[in-house]
This record gives C-alpha cells, sequence and structure tokens, in this order.
C-alpha cells in the first residue's frame, strides 16, 4: 500500500490550517496525529492488512516480520502494539503503548525499525545527558510525572524489561492516576528503546495545534515561531526520506553477488 499523495494532502489540508503551538515537556504533549506513524510505515513499504472500513488499523512489513496494531476501540490502556516474530536465533519482541502517547515519540521507534540497525547504543545515555534525575530503579523527569523503570516483568522472569509511565502528580507514596504507559519487552533490540528515549528526553517541543488535545492541563503551550505549512513540510521531507531510505534498502537486496577480485578464474589444467 503506498503512500499516495491524496493521504499526504489530507494531512496537509489538516495541519496548514492550524496555528501551531510549542507544546512541552513532550510526555504532556498529548497523541498528537496518529499519521506521524502510519505515514512513516507506508513510505517504507509497510502494507495495510486490516479492513479499510474498520477503525482498527493494521500494517504489516514487507517481510511479514512486524506487525503494527492501532486499535482505538481497546478494551485495555494500549491503543497500540507492536510485534516481531523470531527469525532464525533473533527471539521475536513486543511493545505495547498507551493511548496518550505522542505520535512523534512512536515514530522515533518505527523509524529505527525501518532503518538499518546502529551499532548498539546504550539507552540510558541519553535520559542522562537529558537532565532527568537517576533513582534506584531508573529515572524521572524534571517534572517528577514520568517515570522509566527497566525490571523484570515479573519474578518468573529472568530478564527486565523497559516500563515508562506518566502520571498524575501523587500524594505521598500514593501514584497518581496514570495519563499514559510504553512497555517494551526484554528482547527488543538496544537501538529502538534508544529511539524511543531519546525523542522522549529531547528537550525540544512538540507542535500541537490550538485546543487540541494534549495529555494534561499542566503542559505548557506557547505560540510557535513555526509556520503551519513548515509543519507540513517538516512531515513531507521525513517521508521523502523514509522512501529514498527504503528503495536503497531493496536495491541492497536485489543487487547480483559479486566475485571476489582475488578469486582466481583460471580454468583446471588440461591432463596429460
Amino acid at each position: 500500500m503506498p503512500l499516495s499523495e491524496r493521504q499526504l494532502a489530507a494531512f496537509a489540508d489538516k495541519h496548514a490550517v492550524q496555528i501551531p503551538y510549542d507544546t512541552s515537556p513532550r510526555h504532556l504533549a498529548g497523541p498528537g496525529d496518529a499519521r506521524h506513524v502510519t505515514h512513516g510505515l507506508a513510505a517504507a513499504g509497510w502494507n495495510a492488512v486490516s479492513d479499510p472500513l474498520s477503525a482498527e488499523i493494521i500494517l504489516a512489513s514487507p517481510d511479514l516480520r512486524h506487525r503494527l496494531q492501532f486499535d482505538p476501540q481497546s478494551r485495555t490502556s494500549a491503543w497500540w502494539r507492536l510485534r516481531a516474530e523470531p527469525v532464525g536465533t533473533e527471539p521475536g519482541w513486543y511493545t505495547e503503548f498507551g493511548e496518550l502517547v505522542p505520535a512523534e515519540l512512536l515514530a522515533a521507534f518505527t523509524d529505527a525499525l525501518t532503518a538499518p540497525p546502529p551499532k548498539q547504543p546504550d539507552p540510558w545515555q541519553q535520559v542522562t545527558s537529558a537532565g532527568w534525575h537517576h533513582e534506584p530503579d531508573g529515572a524521572r523527569s524534571p517534572d517528577s510525572m514520568c517515570h522509566i523503570e527497566l525490571r523484570p516483568l515479573s519474578e518468573f522472569h529472568d530478564r527486565s524489561s523497559w516500563h515508562i509511565e506518566t502520571r498524575e502528580p501523587g500524594h505521598g507514596e500514593f501514584p497518581g492516576p496514570r495519563i499514559w504507559h510504553a512497555y517494551l519487552d526484554e528482547h527488543t533490540p538496544a537501538h529502538l528503546v534508544s529511539a524511543f528515549l531519546t525523542a522522549l528526553t529531547d528537550h525540544s517541543p512538540l507542535q500541537r495545534g490550538m485546543f487540541e488535545r494534549t495529555g494534561h492541563y499542566s503542559a505548557v503551550q506557547e505560540p510557535s515561531p513555526l509556520r503551519p505549512q513548515q509543519v507540513v513540510d517538516a512531515h513531507a521531507t521525513r517521508i521523502k526520506h523514509l522512501r529514498a531510505q527504503a528503495r536503497s534498502a531493496r536495491r541492497q537486496q536485489t543487487k547480483p553477488a559479486t566475485i571476489p577480485a582475488h578469486a582466481s578464474t583460471a580454468q583446471p589444467a588440461a591432463r596429460r
């Protein structure tokens, strides 16, 4: 399902008439436009395998290993689910994200999934450099409303998984109501975890339209220096990059094997 010009035009039509507001911190910016995620995956060659008349969207990667499900009618707090099937010696993995996770954070995760993996980074590095407070079991944002933990899912799990929660301020030892959560299991590749945490802890604001839903009333919004068209252009530039990246990957996969220069091409000597 290639991303059509009509679909890009629909995105542009919506955002061209919205006055962008710089919204921070990112964990309180609200969900934003889900097309940051779905357009990016479609540009990378993912296909829709769900009923086009359903509110649920299911996208599958070209190799069918990865599958993203967006279900705004979910009976659980997880609206986004992304699964990877095991391949060879590589284990499968699972992640889920709540309704109010900013789409730009999830898009950073999926963009990293469709790109060639870099060297395995330390996911904590960006959290540390962003000035988040260290705690014995993880880290928390400067406003103490977002908490990152690396711990086993339960006592029956040996390996640790990532648990990120944004909550309203609590009272003493009692946490406030949960705003959104993200769960990345113990087999989620480190570079994908790093991409999500880097986007989460980035100090630059996210753009939201006037009166657009935020994650919490304490989110700070100020008129953005960006014009609406600049927001649209940034999306178009990202989509163009993802398309080019996908084409390059396909060319590499179909490139014929070459004979090494040092390989001998001489024929065996004839028998005397």
